[in-house]
């Protein structure tokens, strides 16, 4: 069934997982083979859940009921029953039908970590795009989920002009309902997203470098940010503290400045449905001339982190953009020598800081420096040439100036279209 709820229709079978009670919702987590079941748990208590207990499967079977045989979903819904669970909640995709079969099952909730995301992304959606974006991903992950929130108890309804199909059921008509709002909602999201475009070509406007920080949740993303702008982000020990873009000025040496923007965190199996609800807050990695990937250094699967995001910035067609990888928390390895050495075998080239004691920021602006306005060369450019010169000045870094009598020598940064404009002035450094 639907409801009315602040204007729109919501699917209410999105289970409510509140606190009854002051006690908290208990939660049976199920894995893969070979899954710790870490990350889940981190989600689960980002949610306010409480693990009852957790299952590791020995081996996952091609079954149409439940995804594995009926024996092992008995011993498991026994097991939920024995922890007193008031839900399960599977480490891996659930399809409709087998959520169905489930809770059929078990009498209790069951879901996936796909819905435990979305979940999370409720709570924690602050402005106007950010509620759209989550609302739009509820509702397209909620849709083909509908049919088990009636099972056998779908009723046929009469007819009535123009409002509904004769003899169309209850379920067909909250189809309907869900697929109309996922139009409005498409709608004002493309509203917001236009005025979001508005400002960015205001921005663009001027001519100044953009860098996106992006990572796996928690990685520090927005610590960093505050650490080398001084801005004041929302800061959370827990996994998608944040959701919505971010841009503060950064600025480097010699006065020169960059936009620099934190970006929502990505995790192992993004559900579909927010990749594309999220595509206009995700698409700051994509459009930035720099992006740069922090890796948590102290988290012991970083190097599968670092996979993940590779992966979402392929989805995104971002992968081809200049990156520079930051491991951050560096001051949680300090006393690990044989760790620091195997993060430097797996990132080389990396840049190693500390959001937290500013270690390595001096070393990351020159990095940000390099990638973005290439490397230190020597330029002897005419006097005559005031307007490439101040271009220069606020396009590139100039490192060191010699004016003569007719042309001036200047040690610089330099990129893009002004470096090609200078590229006839260029001289071999000694």
């Amino acid at each position: 069934m639907l409801k009315n709820q602040t204007g729109c229709f919501i699917v209410k079978k999105m289970i409510n997982l509140e606190e009854e009670n002051n006690k908290k919702v208990r939660a049976l987590l199920v894995g893969e083979p070979g899954n710790s079941l870490s990350e889940l748990k981190g989600l689960t208590d980002t949610l306010g859940l409480e693990t009852a207990g957790t299952i590791i499967l020995t081996r996952l079977e091609v079954q149409p009921a439940y995804g594995m045989g009926k024996g092992k979903a008995e011993e498991i819904a026994s097991e939920a029953k024995e922890l007193e669970a008031d839900c399960i909640i599977f480490d891996f995709n659930l399809e409709p039908t087998k959520q169905r079969n489930w809770e059929k099952l078990t009498k209790i909730p069951c879901f996936d970590r796909q819905e435990v995301i979305i979940r999370i992304f409720a709570q924690r959606a602050r402005t106007k795009e950010a509620v759209l974006q989550v609302r739009l991903a509820r509702l397209s992950y909620s849709l083909p989920r509908l049919a088990h929130s009636y099972g056998d108890m779908a009723r046929q309804r009469g007819g009535s002009y123009g409002s509904k199909g004769s003899g169309e059921t209850q379920l067909e008509l909250d189809q309907r309902r869900v697929r109309t709002l996922i139009q409005q909602t498409k709608k004002e999201l493309e509203l917001v997203v236009k005025n979001r475009e508005t400002q960015r070509k205001k921005r663009s406007s001027i001519p100044v470098p953009e860098c996106a920080l992006i990572g796996y949740t928690n990685a520090g993303k927005s610590s960093l940010l505050n650490a080398l702008t001084g801005a004041d982000t929302f800061v959370e020990n827990k996994l998608f503290a944040t959701l919505d873009p971010l841009t503060r000025k950064l600025n480097l040496k010699n006065g020169n400045g960059i936009l620099l923007t934190d970006t929502v965190g990505f995790i192992s199996n993004l559900p579909h449905s927010l990749i594309d609800a999220f595509k206009s807050t995700l698409s700051e990695a994509k459009r930035a001339d720099l992006n740069l990937i922090v890796i948590d250094a102290g988290d012991p699967n970083s190097q599968n982190h670092y996979k993940t995001v590779k992966n979402v910035l392929e989805e995104i067609d971002a992968a081809e953009n200049p990156s520079l990888i930051v491991l951050n928390k560096w001051d949680s390895v300090d006393q690990d020598e044989l760790l620091q050495a195997e993060l430097r075998n797996a990132f080389p080239g990396a840049i190693r800081v500390s959001a937290k004691t500013g270690f390595g920021f001096n070393e990351l602006f020159d990095a940000i420096s390099e990638k973005l306005m290439g490397t230190i060369e020597l330029y002897e450019i005419p006097c005559s040439e005031t307007a490439l010169i101040n271009k220069i000045r606020t396009e590139g870094i100039i490192k060191e100036e010699k004016w003569q009598d007719e042309s001036v020598i200047l040690t610089a940064r330099i990129s893009g279209k002004t470096k090609k404009l200078c590229e006839k002035y260029r001289r071999e450094r000694k």
